[in-house]
């Protein structure tokens, strides 16, 4: 990838931080995925969206939300649930 293509991704992040319902083409640029990829997403009801007729929009803060559900714990985290389970169950 090019300067020019890196700063021009750059400047279209900065303008998708002021904006709220996005398009396909700037979903696909907030999660560095294809349009097409968008749209796969988008026919499997896998990311939430809307749809006017056939333009599909997005709104940023449901796909941030979307991005995050699947958190991994970590160890801590799972040693604590342990010991909890461990001994509420004896």
């Amino acid at each position: 990838m090019s300067i020019d293509e890196k700063l021009s991704r750059i400047e279209k992040l900065v303008l998708l931080q002021a904006k709220e319902v996005l398009n396909v083409a700037e979903v696909g640029i907030l999660l560095n995925l294809s349009s097409s990829r968008i749209y796969h997403l988008v026919s499997a009801r896998e990311i939430p969206h809307y749809k006017k007729g056939k333009l599909v929009f997005f709104k940023k803060t449901e796909i941030e939300k979307w991005l995050l559900q699947d958190r991994i714990p970590t160890n801590q985290e799972l040693e604590d649930k342990a010991t909890t389970y461990v001994s509420l169950n004896k």
